[in-house]
């Protein structure tokens, strides 16, 4: 008899499926986000070699790995799976935010939005609690239009209670940027569930209402009112926020058309730019790729959030919402990070999804890509 050949083990068959998974689902999305993610190496490279050498431009290929790990595992969970594992996702999330105000938290900037792990890492929360809000509110809202009606207001009320309790937390940090991406997330949820305009109209006031406030009172710290103030005046700060905002539009403009290279940028290798690796990394292409680098950046943003769009039409209800959200989540911080980098936004603090550095951010974009990934069609 011929002799049988020997089957793979079951957990080797659940990692090549795991990771199969990703690699057989939509591949130009796929490679769009791992293509920014590693021009974003070599720009976080080139922002912090004269500093640190190539130490955080590795420790963003590390943050990459991990990354994909995690969505890996993530998108294991089909569309079923992520919706009645959404109220466990949404209340870790909330628990994190009410830690990271806690001692356990830590200031940065005067916003107390990290929370220090052993081995010299961090997290923070708010990244996670974009990630758990886009399960939480399809959760709430896909009924409706499953049954092909608009929400309720009923609906409307817990889903606005469910966005409201994590901006609150946010926005006790405080944390701006992260509050206005979650709040125009859940008005994109919202929009494409069919809630009536006078409901979304609240909801926008609310959100305003509670910045303007934020705004109004001593809840941001000096440092954060400086940036805010130094869009409307940049000369009102010259040695500080002001000047900083000034170096940026200045390494872009320096930059011309196919900019001066790699690592020669006059004003990025100077440093006069603080946290150029993170909230200024458009910055560093603007100089050294030019504008034609800087606006194939921009392309590979819009190629990257038609593919999701595209994922959001095939997708049953559920997941069409879920893939609104991580649409409408990467549009605005792609909008508000380029548009503060231009001086046209003022500067908030938020990451450029994929390219800037940082472990929790590059996290939370790999999870969000694995959600869509999840609700796919073809997903059991």
């Amino acid at each position: 008899m011929a002799s049988r050949r020997a089957e793979p083990a079951p957990s080797a068959r659940r990692r090549a499926t795991t990771f199969a998974d990703l690699l057989r689902s939509d591949i130009v999305l796929l490679t769009t986000a791992l293509a920014l993610s590693l021009v974003g190496a070599l720009l976080v490279r080139s922002a912090t070699q004269a500093q640190a050498g190539s130490t955080t431009s590795v420790k963003h290929l590390v943050n990459l790995v991990v990354g994909l790990v995690m969505a890996g595992l993530l998108v294991r969970l089909d569309r079923h799976t992520l919706r009645a594992l959404a109220p466990l996702a949404y209340g870790l999330s909330v628990a994190a935010l009410v830690l990271v105000l806690t001692p356990v938290g830590s200031t940065i900037n005067g916003s107390r939005s990290w929370i220090e792990l052993p081995g010299g890492f961090s997290v923070q929360p708010s990244e996670l609690a974009k990630v758990a809000l886009c399960v939480a509110l399809p959760m709430i809202l896909a009924g409706a239009a499953e049954r092909r009606r608009a929400p309720t207001p009923s609906d409307v009320l817990r889903a606005g209670a469910l966005v409201g309790l994590p901006v609150l937390l946010v926005l006790a940090q405080p944390d701006l940027g992260s509050a206005l991406v979650l709040v125009a997330m859940s008005l994109g949820v919202l929009v494409a569930s069919g809630a009536r305009w006078p409901w979304l109209v609240g909801i926008a006031a609310a959100g305003a209402a509670a910045v303007t406030a934020a705004f109004a009172t001593p809840l941001l710290s000096p440092y954060q009112r400086d940036r805010l103030t130094a869009f409307l005046d940049p000369a009102a700060d010259p040695l500080g926020i002001g000047y900083q905002t000034q170096q940026v539009r200045a390494a872009i403009s320096g930059g011309g058309f196919l900019g001066s290279g790699l690592g020669t940028g006059e004003v990025t290798q100077s440093g006069r730019i603080p946290f150029q690796e993170t909230d200024f990394i458009f910055s560093v292409a603007g100089e050294e790729l030019g504008f034609l680098g800087a606006a194939g950046l921009v392309v590979l943003y819009g190629l990257l959030l038609a593919r999701i769009w595209r994922a959001a039409t095939r997708a049953d209800d559920f997941g069409r919402l879920v893939c609104v959200g991580v649409a409408s989540w990467f549009g605005v911080q792609v909008v508000e990070n380029i548009g503060m980098n231009l001086g046209l936004l003022p500067v908030t603090g938020l990451p450029l999804p994929f390219l800037s550095y940082g472990g929790s951010s590059m996290f939370a974009c790999w999870l969000a890509l694995a959600l869509v990934v999840s609700v796919s069609p073809g997903r059991r």
